[in-house]
């Protein structure tokens, strides 16, 4: 945050540093604007997705009573498909991450929301296994905390950029143990991930939106495709931290079906 205020009293005196504050909230209605649309494209493929999955026609998968799974639903959540399924959201950000630098503004957004459907398949099991309602106030309940997380962020005064490596090896220790949790199937530490999860990605986000505020003033006098393609990755990292946090919440507080 010093860094911030450094560079738009001093880096950008006068009538210029009133640009820099407009341009600013522009660029964050984008990053939030790119990741709401995400969001929206993610809610809509896992809803579609789960309602091919599964019908009322018995199958040799019983899901509940009347609920059986769908030859597509059964090709998806029952076949060796599954593996790809859950982890290529992690291949595709890795891809996207890595590439964007050389894809036009465009090109990044359109990738961004190719990710999101992508994500919204792997997610779409959720209404598999938890109620809608449960699902429903998960999501309003992580949507009440991202807003209060995100607005600390952007309006504290204090610096957060101390905060990156420790909150980058958390992430990498959480990917690891739930990798290998997929084989051990413990519930202990099932819990302690989405615990530890939370906490992570509660700090990611405030952590997150300051770094897009202060990257936004020292990219504001280049502008074009640098502050657009900016403004994709400030949108995936906060929508990452999003569905993270829904994700983890619903699994210690979301009613199984």
């Amino acid at each position: 945050m010093a860094e911030f205020e450094t560079i738009r009293r001093t880096g950008v005196p006068g009538a210029r540093t009133v640009a820099i504050d407009e341009g600013l909230r522009a660029h964050m209605n984008k990053v939030y604007g790119t990741m709401s649309v995400g969001m929206l494209i993610t809610a809509l493929a896992a809803w579609a997705v789960s309602g091919l999955a599964v019908s009322d026609v018995p199958t040799q998968y019983m899901l509940g009573e009347g609920q059986y799974l769908t030859a597509f639903g059964a090709a998806i959540y029952a076949s060796p498909l599954k593996w790809l399924i859950m982890f290529a959201p992690l291949i595709f950000v890795f891809g996207l991450s890595a590439g964007i630098n050389r894809m036009s503004a465009g090109a990044a957004q359109v990738a961004f929301y190719a990710f999101a459907a992508v994500m919204g398949l792997s997610l779409s099991s959720i209404f598999l296994v938890f109620t809608g309602l449960s699902i429903v106030q998960v999501f309003l309940v992580t949507a009440i905390a991202f807003a209060g997380l995100s607005l600390w962020g952007y309006t504290t005064q204090r610096d957060l950029s101390g905060w990156g490596t420790f909150l980058l090896m958390g992430v990498i220790g959480l990917v690891v143990a739930s990798i290998v949790n997929i084989f051990l199937g413990s519930p202990a530490i099932m819990f302690a991930v989405s615990v530890l999860g939370v906490l992570i990605f509660a700090g990611l986000t405030a952590y997150d939106t300051q770094n897009i505020k202060t990257t936004y003033v020292q990219l504001a006098a280049e502008g074009g495709d640098t502050l657009g393609r900016a403004a994709i990755l400030g949108a995936l990292s906060l929508y990452l931290n999003f569905i993270n946090m829904f994700v983890l919440l619903l699994n210690l507080f979301g009613q199984r079906e």
